[in-house]
């Protein structure tokens, strides 16, 4: 007998950020009627879906929880519990650990089936681990726990996430990325991702500051934002090598494409930040790669499970910047090496880490 349509409830503590394409794609493409529910507590929300609670019943649960001191969290809860049940809801997706942890009552009231999507801080930064009880809670009441490392695969079995409800299901680029040809016209490099602690752009800046001894021509292009971007700014000056370092902000999946295209490879130097924060999987890390651009990054994370070393590209230990500058050359010497990899790795992502793959695991948690 064929299984009726789910309708599926997915949980962001934020709607929409640039950076969070994997969560569009799980928006998009999961089978069924899906219902975005975006925010936290009192200030969540139900994209194109109006209130939670008629504005009449929505006032009396006010006078009763003012009536019998309910606390702050009880009008937020018969809101969100409401619309599940009006829309039908037959499992739930919470997007991030850390989330789930903040909806814990409130699931576990409804009596949904519900699927935690862990994505990387939630799962490495210890300050957040324990405030959220080390995830005693999350993993008492989920069904299944969806991780996308290695790494963090064994990181939750030490929190002490039953191996049973454990799935890795690793990211999948969008296909529009497997149709690019680089031309590798330009001895440039490209990053792409947020400038944070765990990304360590500083570090890729002075590998190139190597690079530049060697091959005075080469370009860095860098895009995105974040906190350490005017300190990457300041490196840049402090170098002397503003004319062969370009930051350009946020650029649109278009203009990411048209850089992919032109470029010689993507760098990316990921590290373990202080308080613990690591990567899940880089989704740009697979953009790139199935786009046929050699990887320079580093033993980080779920980096090592997608891009083979001396295959599909080249990794260094975290903070090893010689060694960076050394691959980067490397790349800069020698063109075919550098097509080599290319097509190894838009061959490597195509089978193992597809979206359609990726997708297609999901759902049958989901539906299961």
């Amino acid at each position: 007998m064929k299984q009726k349509p789910l309708n599926i409830a997915i949980f962001t503590p934020s709607q929409n950020p640039y950076s969070e394409t994997f969560i569009q794609a799980h928006k998009k493409y999961l089978k069924g009627r899906v219902f975005y529910y975006y925010g936290m507590g009192s200030h969540i929300q139900l994209e194109g879906g109006g209130r939670l609670m008629p504005v009449s019943l929505y006032k009396l649960y006010r006078i009763y929880e003012k009536l019998f001191k309910k606390g702050k969290a009880y009008l937020w809860h018969k809101r969100l519990l409401y619309s599940l049940k009006k829309n039908k809801i037959d499992v739930v997706l919470v997007e991030y650990g850390t989330h789930a942890y903040h909806l814990y009552n409130v699931l576990k009231t409804s009596k949904l089936p519900t699927v935690v999507h862990f994505h990387g801080y939630d799962a490495s930064i210890k300050s957040i681990i324990e405030s959220c009880n080390y995830y005693k809670e999350v993993f008492s009441f989920s069904k299944a726990i969806i991780t996308v490392s290695n790494v963090m695969y064994r990181a939750l079995l030490d929190m002490g996430c039953p191996k049973d409800k454990l799935i890795s299901n690793v990211y999948g680029p969008q296909e529009v990325f497997e149709s690019i040809i680089p031309t590798y016209r330009k001895k440039q490099f490209l990053a792409v991702g947020r400038f944070t602690d765990k990304k360590a752009p500083y570090y890729t800046i002075m590998a190139f500051n190597k690079v530049l001894k060697k091959h005075p021509d080469a370009i860095l292009l860098m895009a995105g934002d974040g906190a350490l971007l005017n300190t990457c700014k300041n490196l840049v000056n402090y170098l002397n090598i503003a004319q062969d370092v370009t930051f350009l902000g946020v650029i649109t999946p278009e203009t990411y494409s048209d850089l992919l295209r032109e470029s010689l490879a993507f760098v990316q130097h990921s590290v373990t930040a202080s308080n613990g924060d690591m990567e899940g999987t880089p989704l740009a890390v697979l953009e790139a790669s199935v786009a046929g651009l050699p990887v320079i990054s580093t033993y980080h994370a779920g980096i090592p499970d997608i891009i083979k070393h001396g295959e599909t590209g080249l990794l260094s230990d975290e903070h090893d910047v010689e060694t960076m500058a050394n691959h980067m050359c490397k790349v800069l010497d020698d063109l075919d090496y550098v097509k080599q990899l290319g097509n190894a790795g838009k061959i490597y992502i195509k089978t193992h880490f597809s979206l359609q793959r990726h997708i297609d695991r999901l759902q049958e948690i989901l539906e299961n």
